[in-house]
C-alpha cells in the first residue's frame, strides 16, 4: 500500500519530511509508484542528486524487488562513479542491465522534483532484460514495451 493510503490525514508536505528523514538515515530513500491498468510499476531512488550523482530509476518490475535492485545498485554507485549510459551489466543474482540516461526525469520522478527541484535532477534507468536476455525494446521480449516507458528509447516520452 502507498505511505497516504497508510497515513490517513497526513499531508504532501508530510510524506516529503518523511522522505527527508529516510535520506538523512540511510543516505538515499527509495520512492515506489504502483502501477495501474495502462502503466507498469516504477520505483527511484531520492537523494544522490544531492551528493552529484544521477538518481536511479526501475520500471516494470514489483515495486519490492525493484526497491531490492535499486538499493544494490545505489550502494555501489555512492562508493564509485555512476554506470555510463550505454553500460550493459550482469547482476549477480539479479537481470541484466542496460543504463539508459533519462532526458526528461522531471517527467516522472515527481517526488524527487518537490525535494531537488527540475534543474538540478538527472537520472538513470536501469533497463532490465527478461529471462531469455531481451530487452524491452526487442520483438519478443517477455518484459513488454512499456517497461522502459521512462527512456529515451521508448516512444512516449
Amino acid at each position: 500500500m502507498c505511505w497516504a493510503c497508510d497515513h490517513p490525514g497526513s499531508t504532501y508536505q508530510d510524506q516529503l519530511d518523511h522522505m527527508r528523514e529516510l535520506m538523512v538515515r540511510n543516505g538515499w530513500a527509495i520512492q515506489g509508484v504502483e502501477g495501474d491498468r495502462i502503466h507498469p510499476p516504477y520505483a527511484y531512488t531520492l537523494g544522490l542528486t544531492q551528493c552529484g550523482l544521477p538518481e536511479l530509476v526501475v520500471t516494470g518490475m514489483p515495486l519490492r524487488r525493484a526497491g531490492a535492485l535499486l538499493n544494490s545498485v545505489t550502494e555501489h554507485v555512492v562508493h564509485a562513479e555512476p554506470p555510463a549510459a550505454g553500460e550493459q551489466i550482469p547482476l549477480v543474482g539479479g537481470p541484466f542491465i542496460e543504463i539508459v540516461e533519462l532526458a526528461h526525469p522531471d517527467a516522472h520522478l515527481d517526488t524527487a522534483v518537490a525535494l531537488f527541484g527540475p534543474d538540478q535532477l538527472r537520472a538513470l534507468q536501469l533497463v532490465w532484460a527478461d529471462d531469455r536476455g531481451h530487452w524491452p525494446w526487442e520483438a519478443g521480449s517477455g518484459a513488454g514495451g512499456e517497461v522502459s516507458r521512462c527512456s529515451d528509447r521508448a516512444a512516449d516520452c
